[in-house]
């Protein structure tokens, strides 16, 4: 499957936002926001989580909240904080947090289908 991105608006608890480009993987539990971009919306560490990589190597990495808007609906979600390096991430959390879902084949965002029950 082609890469995705999408550009996402994040803002953090004293209302500074920034505007990112996410690579969207819909194989990723949970949206990574790069370690300069957490700082500057003054994000804090609230849990660690233990991740297991594709190669099967573990780590660890802070978590947050903030809010993310794409598509003209934001809501908060819970962020992985990036270190030096890492790059910004959606993961399927936060689409299902906005109703969203990616289609793999037009390579973009849509509604998901709501179902009650």
């Amino acid at each position: 499957m082609g890469l995705t991105f999408v550009e996402g608006t994040v803002t953090g608890p004293t209302g500074t936002s920034r505007s990112v480009d996410f690579l969207v993987d819909s194989g990723a539990t949970y949206s990574l926001l790069p370690q300069d971009v957490w700082q500057n919306l003054g994000l804090k560490p609230t849990e660690t989580y233990t991740f297991t990589l594709a190669d099967g190597t573990k780590i660890e990495r802070d978590i947050a909240e903030c809010r993310i808007a794409l598509n003209g609906t934001g809501r908060h979600s819970p962020v992985i904080l990036g270190i030096a390096g890492d790059e910004p991430l959606l993961g399927v959390v936060t689409l299902e947090i906005l109703g969203l879902v990616l289609d793999p084949f037009q390579r973009t965002l849509r509604p998901m289908m709501m179902r009650l029950g």
